[in-house]
């Protein structure tokens, strides 16, 4: 046998290995070059990549700045809240949900409800919600929360989320001004994503928290920590994340101390307990400070901003727009209304200054005034009337005759009504501010389509017709009555401070305008608003209060007949009687305060308006220490939510 004899095959079976060899030696370069790539070229990249896989980003909550009064008293804080989140896709409903619904303390009926929705949405492939976060629970407590954190490594698809829940000690009393907050909406989240706003943020909606939005909010901070494959926190060994990048500390919101008085207003809210609509204003007529700003009906702000949970929210809005009392309506800035007989001394002040009128002079009132073949009827007869007895008495006859005979037109009467403001927004920024309306001649002939009748400037004369106002517009023109002539621009934030109370920045006082008033003239008008409350005949003097010292003058103002509807028929004689308002300052002889209450379909101003307003001076006096005190220089209190702050004469924390 020939053992040297080479097979066929051998050949074709060498021809294959070269080009297994080629092959594997290809291979061996690719992997080769992959790894170069990977480890060398991109190998910072990618070790960023697997340090972002094992580290995870913690946003750090942010504290909403307090809102405090002229003492420090607390009118708006944040407390923290848990709230209970679910993946039903990740929810064990064997072993998990029962202990959950064991550490949260369930009802029986409330267990089974949520069990039914999250197996629902678990069973059902195609629910986008099965892999989503879903609420379970809000406000869980405290002791429910440790519980959960201690037991999370046990309970995959379950977490907890802290969230700062907005509360309002003074309740209803301060609803408009504070406002209330509200969870940012899909729609407007995407111009606000900017601003540093996430899913689930909450920001004002009305009144203070939404007009200082910017300053109360805060900023978040951020945490990297280190987490395993199941998401679970683990312990850095070092080195993986950089001292310097790991924690960024939340900027907390700044506080806003306003010019508010909070026993003030509550006072304000007991004494208009007994009338179902209104507002009241309460300025100080040398500073424009707003202590007192009320409107009624009112609404739980607590409920609104979803501190009690979904259904309490969904149940208050839905109170706030169902009632035809209008809650959400701001009654003091938002409202205009006739001002009624509350504008006569503005009429007067316009007759007194172009010299159309003596003031000794008098008229003759018998009861009504015939124009033409009109008869306009005045409350009563008054006889021989002169200036101060028909501004303290509220004699129509006497300002129509102003008209008729003395050519104080519309335009006069709307100059001078303009540079008490009225017919323009205040500018105080917290809620939709209606601008009132002042009618000129021209305004009149236009709306009329170029008829003008004497009758528009009788009913300008006496507060009715076009003249619109608010009640804010109101209380500052008679603090320009009060102080001899300036016009203040309204102040509600007194300063904005740190959480330790270190002032950031303070506001000051503005003029808004000086009016050129006769000294003379405006004694007249201030002698005639003392009479109206103290002599006999005035329109205040049966609700005067002794002991109580005001200056000021009541209104009637008419209304429209008209149909109301939502309301049932015996209802509706409220909504066509007139309103009820009183118009003054305190105390009479050095005036520190203008009021002005309104009371909405009220019906005569004196029997109404005017007890609340004595009722509101008095407590001012009372909470002043005695009638007659100043106000007082708001004191710094650093009291943070469970730190008792220094009782001052009053009893109270953060008085002076």
């Amino acid at each position: 046998m020939n053992l040297s004899y080479q097979r066929s095959d051998t050949s074709e079976f060498r021809k294959r290995f070269r080009w297994i060899a080629l092959f594997m030696t290809l291979g061996f370069f690719a992997i080769v070059g992959r790894l170069f790539q990977l480890q060398i070229l991109e190998g910072e990249e990618n070790h960023a990549i697997a340090v972002e896989n094992i580290v995870k980003h913690v946003t750090l909550a942010t504290t909403r700045g307090r809102i405090v009064d002229r003492d420090g008293v607390i009118l708006a804080d944040s407390r923290e809240s848990y709230n209970l989140y679910a993946v039903p896709g990740r929810l064990d409903m064997a072993l998990t949900w029962p202990k959950i619904a064991d550490y949260l303390g369930l009802q029986q009926k409330e267990r089974v409800r949520l069990e039914e929705k999250l197996t629902k949405i678990r069973d059902d492939k195609d629910d986008p919600r099965r892999e989503q976060q879903i609420l379970l629970k809000e406000d869980i407590g405290w002791s429910a929360n440790v519980i959960l954190q201690e037991q999370a490594a046990d309970l995959p698809g379950v977490s907890v989320v802290s969230v700062q829940v907005r509360y309002y000690p003074s309740g209803v009393a301060g609803a408009h001004v504070l406002g209330y907050m509200g969870e940012v909406s899909a729609e407007v989240l995407p111009k606000l994503r900017a601003a540093g706003y996430i899913e689930g943020d909450r920001l004002g909606v009305a009144g203070t928290e939404r007009a200082w939005e910017s300053y109360l909010r805060g900023t978040r901070g951020r945490e990297k920590v280190l987490v395993d494959a199941r998401g679970r926190r683990r312990q850095d060994p070092g080195g993986i994340i950089e001292d310097a990048d790991r924690r960024i500390d939340p900027i907390p919101g700044r506080d806003l101390r306003l010019t508010i008085d909070a026993e003030l207003q509550i006072a304000i809210h007991q004494a208009f307990k007994s009338e179902l609509a209104g507002g009241v204003a309460v300025v100080e007529v040398k500073t424009g400070r707003i202590i007192g700003l009320y409107s009624k009906p009112s609404f739980d702000p607590a409920a609104l901003s979803g501190s009690f949970g979904r259904s309490a929210l969904t149940d208050a809005f839905r109170r706030l727009y169902s009632d035809p009392l209008k809650p959400a309506v701001d009654k003091t800035v938002s409202g205009s209304y006739p001002p009624g007989s509350t504008f006569k001394p503005f009429t007067a002040l316009a007759a007194l200054e172009k010299g159309l009128v003596n003031p000794r002079q008098a008229i003759q009132c018998r009861g009504f005034l015939k124009v033409g073949r009109k008869n306009y009827g005045c409350t009563h007869v008054h006889g021989a009337t002169a200036l101060h007895r028909a501004i303290a008495q509220s004699c129509n006859v006497y300002f129509w005759q102003l008209v008729n005979e003395s050519q104080v037109g519309m335009d006069v009467i709307a100059q001078m009504g303009q540079a008490f403001g009225f017919g323009q927004k205040t500018g105080l920024g917290i809620n939709a501010e209606a601008s009132g309306r002042m009618p000129t001649r021209a305004w009149m002939t236009y709306r009329n389509k170029g008829r003008y009748l004497t009758g528009f400037a009788m009913n300008a004369a006496i507060g009715q017709g076009a003249t619109t106002v608010s009640v804010l517009q109101l209380a500052l023109a008679y603090g320009v009555v009060a102080n001899g002539g300036t016009l203040y621009q309204p102040q509600l934030v007194r300063a904005v401070e740190t959480s330790n109370a270190t002032v950031v920045q303070e506001f000051s006082p503005r003029v808004r305008r000086r009016l050129d008033l006769d000294p003379e003239n405006v004694k007249l008008v201030q002698k005639a608003l003392v009479a109206g409350v103290n002599e006999e005949g005035g329109t205040a003097f049966r609700a005067r209060i002794e002991g109580v010292d005001v200056a000021g003058k009541t209104g009637t103002a008419q209304v429209g007949h008209k149909l109301v509807r939502g309301i049932e028929a015996e209802r509706v004689w409220y909504f066509n009687r007139d309103h009820a308002w009183f118009s003054g300052y305190a105390p009479s002889a050095a005036p520190e305060v203008a009021i002005v209450v309104l009371v909405e379909h009220g019906g005569a101003g004196g029997k109404h308006a005017a007890p609340i307003a004595f009722e509101i001076i008095r407590a001012y006096n009372e909470i002043n220490g005695k009638a007659g005190a100043k106000p007082r220089d708001a004191p710094r209190s650093s009291a943070r939510p469970g730190e008792p702050a220094p009782a001052g004469p009053r009893g109270r924390q953060g008085s002076p």
